[in-house]
């Protein structure tokens, strides 16, 4: 089984359902070994602890904490990224990982750079493999996607409306 790496804001995306949509996070964990730093899981932890919606979705990733594999990764911390981003990146590059799960936008050329083979993906890039390889429908995807997008203020993302429009039917 290929292996992902996700750091918190990933996960927190995943994390974002209603009780009747799909489970994108059950639908990663089926497909991809799901590793995480120990620094993903603290800021998980202390994300959980607001009350809004980003708190709601850690709590949901942490109730499922068995499906993920934690490991300790010594990291960069003068690196210009927030200790979880650097751990993951950090373990995506030591795993030699298939794919790096990563939701900072304003980030994503710094972290794509750092990474040695392994690919950036984001949420709503990993909506789309799953709806080419037929795990979830497009319809599902764009409820999945809008839900995500509403929680996560991410309206105006023009990267998010372009894979909005991938879902949408013409």
């Amino acid at each position: 089984m290929p292996t992902l790496v996700a750091d918190a804001s990933a996960l927190v995306s995943l994390g974002i359902v209603a009780d009747d949509d799909p489970d994108p996070l059950a639908l990663c964990c089926a497909h991809y070994e799901v590793a995480v730093p120990t620094a993903v899981v603290e800021e998980l932890q202390e994300i959980a602890s607001y009350d809004n919606a980003h708190g709601r979705a850690a709590s949901v990733v942490l109730d499922r904490s068995e499906a993920l594999e934690t490991r300790p990764v010594a990291f960069d911390a003068d690196f210009p990224l927030d200790d979880g981003e650097n751990a993951a990146i950090t373990l995506a590059n030591d795993l030699d990982a298939e794919l790096f799960l990563c939701d900072e936008f304003t980030q994503l050329g710094l972290i794509h750079a750092s990474l040695a083979d392994t690919r950036l993906v984001t949420t709503p890039t990993l909506l789309s493999v799953l709806v080419r390889t037929e795990q979830l429908s497009a319809a599902d995807a764009l409820l999945l996607l809008n839900a995500i997008s509403d929680a996560r203020s991410w309206g105006a993302n023009s990267y998010v409306q372009r894979a909005r429009s991938l879902f949408e039917e013409p």
